[in-house]
C-alpha cells in the first residue's frame, strides 16, 4: 500500500494530496512518509535538460557542459533536449507545463526569465510563479564590438566620432527585444550616441555584416566574439558586464569607460515545473551547488567564454524581480517589444 502511495504521489502529486484528505490518517500517513523514501530513489531514470535554443548556440554548448557534470553528481543520465522557437517560448512554456517530477528541466538564459517578460505583453508562463528555481549557473558578458575601419579604440573615442558622423551610426544584434539590444540601448542612453539599431535573426549574419563592414558596430556574446575578435577581423570597445570577461581581460568595461550606468549581462539558470516534492527540489539543489564547485567544470565553462556564477534560488527571485523592473524602463524609453 506504501509503495502504491508513492508511485502515484511520484506521478502526480496532486491526486495524492487528494488522496490523502478524503482517504483519512492512513493515507496521509503514507504520503508523509513517502518523501524521504523519494529522496532516496530520486533519480531512479534520466533526467531531461531542456534547452529553449537551437543546437550549437551558447546556451546550449554550455547545456552540455552541465549536463555532463549534473549527471555525475546525481549518479543518472542528464540528456540535453532542443526545443527552439518563439525567443524560447516554446521551451520555456513546454517545462512549465511538464510533470513536476524533477525529471523535466529548463537551463535557459535571462532572455527567458526577464526579457521576455518586458518585450512580449502576453507570455504562456510567468518566470516566478510557473517555476521552482534551482540554481543560477553562470553569465557571459556582452561586447561592443566595432568593424576595424572605424577609427575609435576605446568607448570615449567612439562617441566623439558617432557625434561627428554625419547621420551618426548604426549598430547590430542578433535580434530586436535580445539583451544584445537591451544593452546596445543601454549605451545609447547613457553615452547620447544616437546609435541606429538593426536587427539580425541571430548573432551569424550580424558578424558576417560587421566583418564585411555593412555595419560599423554590433554588440554579441563574449563566447560568439571572442574567435573573431582574435582572429583581428572585428575589434573590442568594451564589455557591458559588471567586471572584465575573462576570456577577454584586456577589453575594459563600459564602467571603466566611463559609463557607470551601462552594466547587462546575459545569464543563466536551471529551473524546474513549479510543484516538484521537497525532497527531489532538495536533491536538485544540492546537486547543482555541489557541481557548480567542481575545478573542471569551473575551467570548461571559462574556456567556452562562460563565468561560473553560482546562485541560489533566491538569488534568481531577487535577480529576476530587480532586472525586469530596469529592463522595463529601457523597453519604454526605446520602444522595444516583440509583439
Amino acid at each position: 500500500m506504501l509503495a502504491t502511495h508513492m508511485t502515484r504521489w511520484t506521478l502526480d502529486k496532486t491526486s495524492a494530496v487528494a488522496r490523502c484528505i478524503m482517504g483519512g490518517a492512513a493515507a496521509c500517513a503514507a504520503l508523509a512518509a513517502a518523501g524521504p523514501a523519494l529522496a532516496q530513489t530520486y533519480p531512479d531514470k534520466p533526467v531531461k535538460l531542456v534547452v529553449p535554443f537551437p543546437p550549437g548556440g551558447s546556451t546550449d554548448v554550455l547545456a552540455r557542459l552541465v549536463a555532463r557534470k549534473l549527471g555525475e553528481v546525481l549518479r543518472q543520465s542528464v540528456v540535453v533536449e532542443n526545443k527552439a522557437g518563439a525567443g524560447t517560448i516554446v521551451g520555456a512554456d513546454y517545462v512549465a507545463k511538464a510533470t513536476p517530477d524533477g525529471y523535466t528541466l529548463l537551463l535557459s538564459a535571462a532572455t527567458t526569465f526577464t526579457v521576455n517578460p518586458v518585450t512580449y505583453s502576453r507570455l504562456p508562463y510567468d518566470s516566478l510563479k510557473s517555476f521552482e528555481p534551482l540554481g543560477m549557473v553562470g553569465s557571459t558578458a556582452l561586447v561592443l564590438l566595432a568593424n576595424p575601419a572605424v577609427k575609435a579604440d576605446t568607448l570615449k573615442q567612439l562617441v566623439a566620432e558617432a557625434k561627428a558622423k554625419p547621420g551618426g551610426m548604426s549598430y547590430g544584434s542578433y535580434g530586436a527585444g535580445t539583451t544584445a539590444h537591451f544593452a546596445g540601448e543601454m549605451i545609447n542612453a547613457a553615452t547620447g550616441m544616437g546609435l541606429l539599431h538593426v536587427p539580425y535573426k541571430g548573432s551569424a549574419p550580424a558578424m558576417a555584416d560587421l566583418i564585411g563592414n555593412q555595419i560599423p558596430l554590433s554588440v554579441d556574446t563574449v563566447v560568439a566574439a571572442a574567435p573573431q575578435i582574435k582572429g583581428g577581423k572585428v575589434k573590442a570597445i568594451a564589455v557591458t558586464s559588471a567586471t572584465r570577461s575573462m576570456l577577454l581581460p584586456q577589453v575594459p568595461t563600459a564602467i571603466e569607460s566611463g559609463y557607470p550606468g551601462v552594466s547587462l549581462s546575459t545569464w543563466f539558470a536551471i529551473v524546474a515545473p513549479k510543484g516538484i516534492p521537497a525532497p527531489v527540489r532538495q536533491t536538485l539543489d544540492a546537486a547543482i551547488a555541489s557541481m557548480m564547485k567542481d575545478p573542471a567544470l569551473q575551467q570548461s565553462m571559462t574556456a567556452n567564454g562562460f563565468e561560473p556564477e553560482y546562485g541560489s534560488a533566491g538569488e534568481y527571485r531577487a535577480r529576476v524581480t530587480s532586472e525586469i523592473a530596469r529592463l522595463r524602463k529601457i523597453a519604454q524609453a526605446a520602444n522595444i517589444h516583440a509583439d
